[in-house]
């Protein structure tokens, strides 16, 4: 492998780590269950990443590598500065600007994330990386149609996203479109059938027009993808409860509660549930 291509592997790798570890959802956690090297983040991967800079100073796909596996380390201060130096080299380099972005964003600086997605997107109009960043943005700012319409872009421009489709189906949740996120959710989990939170985000909105059964299957799935996840044994119970099995209902609230004892909706669910 040549130096160029094995530096565009080094990209996509720290491109999609990134990305999976910004997914944030209003009720889910995001797709943070998909394949990703665990080591990303570690201090051996850094230093390899480390040498590959002091090889190629002047390659902004190396800082921009760097920076991710940074950001995968909770050290967004140094994720910025590396991709401060890949911008420095190519301003016109697009996923610098979207990790940088999404660095903003995860640093709670939204008008930065979301001028730095704009300004990938204007980079490189295809890069669908920076409208599901930016469609994020738009989707918890509660602008549903400006979230669709990223979001839309996204999937026509990488029909293999998982993370766009789910995101997608994020925000016809949102707008009480149960039939278009149940699709969306369901094109997530064809993509990404290892990962919890699409079919906790499905079973959602089975549980809002009324089919519980369904939801329940979805609920079951995603625990045995997650079984950490307190949402998701907060909504089994809840579907449970529709079923008018209590019993079982109580001991799904009852791991939740274990799991974040601070998690009200699993409290009360504990509470409806109880035989005394």
């Amino acid at each position: 492998m040549g130096k160029a291509s094995s530096l565009r592997s080094w990209l996509a790798a720290g491109a999609l780590a990134l990305a999976v570890a910004g997914c944030q959802s209003l009720g889910n956690n995001g797709l943070s269950n998909m394949s990703v090297d665990p080591d990303t983040g570690s201090e051996a991967n850094i230093g390899s990443l480390t040498s590959v800079i002091e090889r190629n100073p002047r390659d902004p796909a190396a800082y921009n590598v760097r920076g991710a596996a940074y950001g995968k380390a909770g050290e967004y201060k140094r994720a910025l500065d590396d991709f401060n130096t890949a911008l420095q080299l190519d301003p016109n380099f697009a996923p610098a600007y979207a990790n940088r972005g999404l660095i903003h964003r995860l640093r709670g600086d939204t008008q930065e994330a979301f001028n730095d997605y704009s300004r990938a997107i204007q980079a490189d109009p295809n890069y669908a990386t920076a409208y599901v960043g930016r469609g994020t943005i738009y989707r918890q700012q509660g602008r549903l149609n400006e979230a669709l319409s990223d979001y839309s872009t996204a999937v026509r421009l990488d029909p293999t996203d998982p993370q766009a489709f789910h995101n997608q189906g994020l925000a016809y949740q949102a707008s009480g479109n149960h039939t278009a996120a149940i699709e969306a959710f369901t094109k997530a989990i064809g993509l990404s059938p290892l990962a919890s939170e699409p079919f906790n985000g499905r079973g959602q909105s089975y549980m809002a027009i009324g089919d519980y059964k369904t939801a329940l299957d979805d609920f079951d799935e995603a625990v045995k993808r997650d079984r950490n996840s307190y949402i998701a044994w907060t909504n089994q119970g809840q579907a449970l409860e529709a079923l008018g099995d209590r019993k079982k209902a109580f001991n799904s609230f009852a791991r939740a509660s274990t799991l974040n004892p601070r998690y009200q909706p699993a409290k009360e669910g504990m509470h409806r549930t109880s035989s005394t």
